[in-house]
């Protein structure tokens, strides 16, 4: 664990990919963790589906968002120190990705929270 640390520290645009990644993610739990008890029991989380019951989720949805941003953020976590010495971009591009990935979820979670709140 500690060379696949050396080895990200060593490019700089995919540690501060994965460090501003992770950051957005623990906003994203504190801020979830904020307004948690004060949700409502369902939640309009699925937005894309047609009006009705079928858009709400439980006040645990609002998870939803930050799981699957976490899982990008450990399988690409994983795929660029694997990928650091041979592929150099594509490491880069995975944390920027990861990066954006961690912003459309912090977007997401906050204008569902403040429709809501």
């Amino acid at each position: 664990m500690n060379a696949t640390i050396k080895l990200l520290t060593a490019d700089k645009i995919a540690k501060w990919g994965l460090i501003l990644s992770s950051s957005i993610l623990l906003v994203e739990l504190i801020y979830i963790g904020i307004f948690y008890l004060s949700l409502p029991p369902v939640l309009p989380i699925f937005n894309q589906l047609p009006w009705g019951e079928q858009r709400l989720g439980i006040r645990a949805t609002i998870f939803l968002p930050l799981i699957i941003a976490l899982t990008f953020f450990v399988f690409n976590f994983f795929l660029v120190s694997r990928l650091r010495d041979k592929l150099p971009l594509l490491s880069r591009m995975l944390s920027i990705t990861t990066f954006l990935i961690s912003i459309l979820s912090l977007f997401f979670i906050v204008r569902t929270l403040q429709l809501i709140i």
